[in-house]
């Protein structure tokens, strides 16, 4: 079976994406840990996120954070910004809330001069009460961001991407990725040469190889850069997927990347 490969970059253009220019105007100090930028919205069902976005994550990248979600342009960084958690708060004193929201980033997505194109329900939380209203009336805002910590009440979990076919090809996602911590590469055990085995990115936070191992519980290793210090390190999954997985099929890894 042929393995998902350039054709897949789903480099996903958002729609409704309303170009009218915001009032304010973002002023952002050299020490601020807050950095400026524009935001605005697309539309979708239930205000939800986009569940064919180019990380890959697919009905995960739409209802995460309850549907607290972006599209992101710099910061999707070829993929490696997948799943990364942002405050973004908007600079309208009289309708935007002092603490902003929570978003992750789910897609990839371009629009007027924007870093962030977020979900209907994300627009909305920026605003005071009653007044999203008058938020959605501007289309576009000036807002600024900081990375924050992602927080989930479950461990990291590897899924099968729907594409693998057993026992030939098998694609994997880490999604629930706790902390500031970017995975900039992932390896698979070989236990017939005894040795680990790059995977390749095929697209936002997909990873693939071709001719599995068989007949034993994969492991993996995944290699995690901390924002803070940007120290790479890794981190083992032992036995992480059954022998006999099936696409679809998530697998709890067991730890956290706090």
């Amino acid at each position: 079976m042929h393995a998902m490969g350039s054709s897949h970059h789903y480099y996903f253009m958002f729609s409704a994406v309303l170009v009218v220019a915001a009032a304010s105007l973002c002023l952002c100090l050299a020490d601020d840990p807050f950095i400026c930028t524009r935001a605005t919205y697309y539309g979708s069902p239930e205000c939800y996120g986009n569940p064919s976005g180019a990380c890959g994550y697919g009905e995960y990248g739409r209802t995460v954070y309850n549907g607290q979600v972006s599209g992101v342009s710099r910061l999707y960084r070829n993929g490696t910004g997948c799943g990364a958690c942002y405050q973004v708060r908007c600079k309208i004193a009289a309708h935007c809330t002092d603490e902003g929201t929570e978003v992750v980033a789910t897609d990839y997505g371009e629009g007027h001069y924007t870093d962030f194109i977020l979900s209907t329900r994300a627009y909305a939380n920026l605003a005071k009460p009653n007044m999203a209203a008058e938020l959605f009336a501007y289309g576009v805002v000036d807002v600024e961001y900081r990375r924050v910590p992602c927080r989930y009440s479950s461990n990291l979990v590897i899924k099968v991407h729907e594409r693998s076919s057993y026992p030939h090809y098998l694609a994997v996602v880490p999604i629930y990725q706790s902390g500031t911590t970017d995975i900039t590469a992932l390896q698979i055990w070989q236990d017939d040469c005894k040795e680990w085995r790059e995977m390749r990115r095929v697209y936002g936070a997909v990873w693939d190889t071709q001719s599995p191992p068989l007949g034993a519980a994969i492991s993996l290793r995944l290699q995690i850069v901390a924002t803070a210090n940007a120290e790479a390190k890794w981190v083992q999954l032992s036995s992480v997927i059954a022998a006999d997985w099936k696409a679809g099929l998530t697998y709890d890894a067991a730890i956290q990347l706090n």
